[in-house]
């Protein structure tokens, strides 16, 4: 039976137009409010901002064969035990009866800053597969298959994020990958390396401008590291866990 990906390209452009909608909103009202140069940051920070990609993910979750899956969307049902630490909250946890299936994080990146930034949110991803699946390998959520966990950042395109980075590292050399490269093309190799090293199984960069508003416009550095292979493997995950009930 074919994979449903439940038109995910219009899907993803409405959750983007929410995504700025709501930042625009956010930003709006801290200024509003006196909190001055807070707006930005915390506009950017607001995980609210994220939810327009939940729609995408619930309905993947319905068509590709666990129609009766509960889809945790509350945060006060969104927490896993941790093995280095006692609990992590996730943004959707998929659980089939006893069973959880996925655990999905999305994330944002919008300027003007993107330097600290972007280190805080790689050593963020990293720290989080690696306690999750230390927990799974500890029996934290029972003996089940491997579940599925998605990461998924949607990144300004702006001048910032497009221009090329010099770092400096006196003692050893940078890798080959990140030399001269992106904020963009960082998050792109942190992606395809959260996968290849198996923290991920799927890891998303989209790009979006603040244009986006009005059109939902977004794009990603290549196939691999794209908001259609990340729907493609949540849908091929959930598909292969309906035949195990």
């Amino acid at each position: 039976m074919p994979l449903d990906l439940v038109d995910s390209e219009k899907k993803t452009r409405a959750a983007v137009k929410s995504f700025w909608s709501r930042r625009q909103h956010a930003s709006r009202q801290q200024r509003a409010s006196g909190s001055g140069d807070r707006g930005e940051r915390s506009a950017v920070t607001a995980g609210k901002n994220m939810q327009g990609f939940h729609a995408l993910v619930r309905e993947l979750v319905r068509s590709d064969g666990l129609d009766s899956a509960t889809i945790q969307l509350q945060s006060v049902a969104l927490t896993l035990p941790g093995y280095f630490r006692p609990t992590k909250r996730w943004d959707i946890l998929v659980i089939d009866g006893q069973r959880l299936v996925a655990a999905l994080e999305f994330k944002s990146h919008v300027g003007p800053s993107f330097g600290n930034n972007f280190n805080n949110r790689a050593e963020e991803a990293i720290g989080t597969a690696h306690d999750f699946w230390t927990a799974h390998r500890e029996g934290a959520f029972g003996e089940i298959p491997r579940p599925f966990l998605g990461w998924l950042i949607l990144v300004e395109d702006a001048d910032r994020s497009r221009c090329p980075v010099r770092d400096r590292s006196p003692h050893f050399p940078v890798s080959r990958e990140f030399e001269n490269a992106s904020y963009i093309e960082r998050y792109h190799v942190l992606c395809k390396r959260l996968m290849l090293e198996h923290l991920y199984s799927a890891a998303t960069a989209m790009t979006s401008p603040r244009t986006a508003i009005r059109n939902g416009r977004f794009g990603s550095f290549d196939d691999m590291t794209s908001l259609h292979t990340f729907a493609s493997t949540l849908a091929a995950h959930i598909a292969a866990a309906a035949t195990r009930r």
